[in-house]
């Protein structure tokens, strides 16, 4: 547990966050488990050597999630 204070609920939103930070993604280009934090939303594969922007603490966000899926069902369309 880290230093939050102020309430179980905030201690464990902090923990989410920071296990997020820490935790190991999939790369969307070599698709190996290396994608990692290198900054506040800048994501870096230590397999590929790719570098991709996403969420603070998380490779992907809910928002960023459904942005990618209108964009992909409007390329479809046009």
């Amino acid at each position: 547990m880290y230093t939050a204070r102020y309430g179980a609920s905030i201690r464990k939103m902090v923990d989410k966050a920071i296990k997020a930070k820490k935790t190991r993604y999939e790369c969307p280009k070599c698709r190996k488990l290396k994608l990692a934090r290198k900054g506040t939303a800048m994501w870096a594969c230590r397999g590929c050597d790719a570098k991709f922007a996403g969420a603070a603490y998380s490779f992907r966000s809910e928002a960023g999630e459904i942005a990618a899926r209108i964009i992909g069902e409007y390329s479809k369309t046009v």
